[in-house]
């Protein structure tokens, strides 16, 4: 069976929408910030295009790239950090749950009112149906976790520590600059929405170039880049 195109019936270019979403999501730019870019490549687009491309393709951006890694074994279940969020929705308070992996790939994200056991249980189940049941669970103290571990039998795997959670309290700094660049979020839908598609672009573009000499983070990053053109082009 022949995949549909999901960009049929766009005049723009599938090169131009993937470049304006992803411009919008991995950087903190506004929706004009796009706009005016795309204007100085001559590349004539509104702000509210950018917005409905973003909305439309998003998340079947975000769905391929962690598919792709997720079949090419990228992510690991050896030890997921976990950690929430204090987020602002209309000015009511919210939580992010995230939970990381040992080198910083955001596995899952979602969003809750409470952070109490039900709210642990819920985001945990969901991280370990996609990704399996990881060896160590690394948390702050707070009881929820101890509580949701104890539900699922995997209390044994818990650790707690004043530092051990680095990794998590780091891989929430992108999305912050982000939410800043945004100035915040007027929804649980869009927060949610947004949180998995930004954690996917910024695993995908992510290549610790601390870690790398500069010709290979140059070699990593235009790999980076060309899968990226490649999203959706069946």
């Amino acid at each position: 069976m022949t995949k549909s195109n999901p960009f049929k019936g766009f005049q723009s270019s599938p090169e131009i929408i993937r470049l304006a979403v992803m411009l919008y999501v991995r950087f903190p730019l506004s929706l004009r910030n796009v706009e005016d870019l795309l204007h100085e490549r001559g590349v004539e687009i509104s702000h509210e295009t950018v917005r409905f491309w973003w909305h439309r393709f998003g998340l079947m951006f975000a769905a391929e790239i962690r598919k792709r890694r997720i079949e090419g074994m990228r992510s690991s279940r050896w030890r997921w950090h976990l950690d929430e969020m204090f987020v602002k929705i209309n000015g009511e308070q919210h939580y992010l749950w995230r939970a990381v992996d040992h080198e910083g790939e955001v596995l899952e994200s979602f969003v809750t009112k409470t952070r109490d056991k039900k709210a642990a249980l819920k985001f945990l189940k969901k991280s370990m149906k996609r990704h399996g049941r990881p060896h160590v669970f690394v948390t702050d103290k707070l009881r929820s976790y101890g509580a949701a571990l104890k539900e699922i039998g995997a209390a044994d795997r818990q650790e707690t520590g004043r530092w051990l959670n680095n990794r998590a309290e780091n891989s929430h700094l992108p999305f912050r600059r982000r939410e800043r660049a945004m100035l915040r979020f007027r929804r649980m839908r869009s927060l949610q929405k947004f949180a998995a598609v930004h954690s996917s672009v910024h695993n995908h573009f992510n290549q610790d170039r601390h870690f790398y000499s500069r010709q290979n983070f140059k070699l990593n990053r235009a790999a980076a880049l060309a899968e990226w053109r490649q999203l959706c082009s069946g």
